[in-house]
């Protein structure tokens, strides 16, 4: 349960670290504090592999008197009951600006939180900031971001060299990180992941087909060599997996 701004001002500073911690339904306002922008990674997904990582969230916060404290929680579920948090490493203040960005560093550790796959996919940030004349502003999700599985893909193309208008054939691994424990896995059966292919002298590569992963994550398919180039899987990802894209496999048509 949430203390009340004005009890939580009597308290102090040290007694606030508790309000990290997800633990009542309803966003709270008390006079004129308040948050006005929850900015998670720079905007771009969280992606996690098999190592922790940490990763910054940054909470705008305004009152006219100033900020005593801001902090913020990363969740996944439902604020009542979430199947994952993530306290911040340190919460920001006190502060005499009346307008401040705190830049809060939260560590995502695989195998504890997350602590498997099945916590992948969209995340929830809950803030709070409170001023020092007992204002304050408590919001259940003032953000959303996705939590990918780092993904991984490999490329083969064989034969090399090849003689023109002979077949090729270009294979592919896609893997994901297993978070709960530690490694990676081949992807699901039926995941689209586009061969692409550069021409030698060209800086744009464009997509040859579309292919579906096997159910051990490989990709294989054949064309027909016409000339010179470096060909490439690229996988486009989904709100649980990063994408990616191989390295570059180049080929000599003779």
């Amino acid at each position: 349960m949430r203390m009340n701004s004005a009890v939580a001002v009597a308290c102090g500073v040290v007694a606030l670290s508790a309000l990290a911690v997800p633990a009542a339904s309803a966003d709270e306002r008390f006079g004129d504090t308040d948050i006005t922008a929850v900015v998670v990674n720079d905007g771009a997904p969280v992606v996690l592999g098999t190592t922790a990582r940490t990763v910054t969230v940054e909470v705008t916060a305004s009152d006219p008197s100033g900020l005593e404290q801001i902090n913020a929680t990363l969740y996944r579920g439902s604020y009542d009951a979430p199947t994952a948090a993530v306290a911040s490493d340190a919460a920001c203040g006190p502060t005499a600006a009346t307008s401040t960005t705190c830049t809060l560093t939260f560590t995502l550790t695989p195998g504890t939180a997350p602590a498997d796959g099945s916590q992948a996919g969209t995340w929830n940030v809950s803030a709070y900031a409170i001023a020092p004349d007992s204002d304050a502003v408590f919001l259940d999700s003032a953000a959303t971001f996705p939590l990918q599985r780092a993904s991984s893909l490999t490329v083969d193309a064989t034969p090399e060299p090849v003689k023109r208008g002979r077949t090729l054939t270009v294979k592919g691994d896609v893997r994901h990180a297993d978070w709960a424990t530690g490694t990676s896995v081949a992807a699901a059966a039926g995941e689209p992941v586009r061969l692409q292919f550069r021409k030698a002298g060209s800086s744009t590569y464009c997509t040859v087909r579309t292919v579906l992963t096997a159910a051990d994550g490989t990709v294989s398919t054949t064309v027909r060599a016409g000339t010179d180039g470096t060909y490439r899987w690229s996988y486009a990802g989904t709100n649980e997996t990063a994408g990616a894209v191989s390295e570059g496999d180049f080929v000599d048509v003779r």
